[in-house]
């Protein structure tokens, strides 16, 4: 591809911002006017933006002129529009929108550049700021799309309807039949659990990692609080229901029930990486994902533990950082077309109560906004001397957001499993009273 004429880009930039708002809006997020080597270009292109930002429209010649308050200012809008006349006002709009995004790229990637070597001149490097400044020089999409006409392309949506969506299953029924199958194949969605301190949100996420991986799928679990071995042990515990104490002992017979399980699903894959919590951004992660791919990995599904534990450059308080950090997670999930299934802790308020809701999410509400799914995790009064976890939902985007279901926990293997008698019938129900009782007369 030919290399843009940058400086002559730079005076159709000018043009197109003064005669087409709808341009100017679609780049006015993105570009600077130090973008501009042209001084006299840069000036004005430097009073349209400021205008744009106060006015929200682009301004009149009129309205242009009353901001030319010097004659340096004056002189530098006529030698700009003499510049216009040597420019073809025909333009290709995909054409141009390519190169009103090449050209951005180009400029903001070199003063990039450039504020990296000040910052290596005085002796300030912070790797992670500078991944961050790079990652979002490089990220800059003007959408022409207009979208889906709904009207006009009903065909699509009636397609849509009759189109087999792709889920991987949770293999809890219960779940999967409220969120429309599983977690969505494609991506384009997150999932979390909520729950106090020490209710088991890992055990849930390594549950889900088994599960996920025992159909044949390659699941990444980043680990921000575990060390990698002590998660394996623990997923080894569930796969071979062997009790997480007696590993050890088994250890022969462990290796023989996971060499077994390899035969059984020749593709499965379950990929644990190790994190010090706060250490690494959504990029970072991004960054890793892209170096597990290049090796020839193709990851089905993410699982996070947990959300709070990344670190961001931005925000200047747990809520916009982890806001921020959400967002950006969920983003991965479009740019590797796989779901991501992580856990966030809940306040105060959420602890020792059955059923919490939303306005129990700890640090960041934002978080809730983000989430596509989310789900609560408790118990009440006797459920762990009785082996029981309860989990219903906050939040849900592809189904009804009410309702929960008592789960089984087995902690010497830290395996959950659904049971149908504790949830589906009058009986279980006195059951389980009578249970209750006995553990507190005992």
């Amino acid at each position: 591809m030919a290399k843009l004429d940058l400086d002559y880009f730079e005076i159709i930039i000018a043009y197109k911002s003064l005669t087409d708002e709808a341009y100017l809006a679609s780049i006015i997020d993105y570009i600077k006017p130090l973008y501009f080597k042209n001084k006299d270009v840069k000036a004005v292109f430097e009073i349209i933006r400021d205008f744009y930002e106060k006015r929200g429209t682009c301004p009149t010649l009129t309205e242009i002129k009353s901001y030319l308050t010097t004659e340096e200012l004056k002189n530098s809008f006529k030698t700009t529009v003499s510049l216009f006349n040597n420019i073809d006002k025909n333009f290709n709009i995909d054409e141009l929108t390519a190169n009103t995004e090449t050209f951005i790229k180009e400029k903001s990637v070199y003063h990039t550049m450039m504020d990296v070597v000040d910052d290596i001149n005085k002796n300030s490097v912070d790797t992670s700021k500078i991944l961050d400044k790079f990652e979002k020089a490089c990220n800059v999409s003007l959408t022409t799309d207009i979208g889906l006409d709904l009207f006009n392309n009903i065909n699509k949506v009636i397609d849509d309807l009759h189109s087999n969506e792709k889920y991987i299953p949770s293999k809890w029924k219960w779940l999967d039949d409220k969120i429309g199958g599983g977690f969505l194949e494609d991506g384009k969605a997150l999932y979390l659990f909520a729950g106090e301190t020490n209710i088991g949100k890992s055990i849930f996420l390594g549950n889900i990692a088994v599960n996920i991986a025992e159909q044949n799928k390659t699941v990444l679990l980043i680990s921000l609080e575990m060390p990698e071995l002590i998660y394996a042990k623990r997923l080894c515990s569930s796969v071979s229901k062997i009790p997480l104490s007696q590993l050890k002992i088994e250890s022969e017979t462990l290796k023989t029930q996971l060499d077994e399980y390899c035969i059984e699903h020749p593709d499965s894959r379950l990929i644990i990486k190790e994190f010090p919590p706060a250490t690494i951004t959504a990029n970072h992660l991004k960054a890793f994902i892209k170096k597990l791919i290049q090796k020839g990995i193709k990851i089905d599904a993410i699982v996070l533990d947990y959300v709070n534990l990344l670190n961001s450059t931005y925000g200047d308080s747990s809520y916009e950082r982890i806001k921020i950090c959400t967002e950006q997670l969920r983003a991965i999930s479009y740019t590797f077309n796989c779901p991501i299934i992580s856990a966030t802790q809940l306040n105060r308020e959420g602890y020792e109560i059955s059923d919490p809701g939303l306005k129990t999410i700890s640090e960041s509400i934002g978080l809730a906004m983000t989430g596509d799914v989310i789900l609560s995790i408790w118990q009440e009064d006797t459920d762990k001397e009785l082996g029981v976890i309860k989990m219903g939902f906050m939040k849900n985007r592809f189904g009804p957001n009410f309702g929960h279901c008592a789960m089984r926990i087995d902690y010497s293997t830290l395996t959950i499993t659904e049971d149908e008698h504790i949830n589906d019938t009058e009986a279980s129900t006195s059951s389980i009273n009578t249970l209750s009782k006995l553990a507190i007369d005992n």
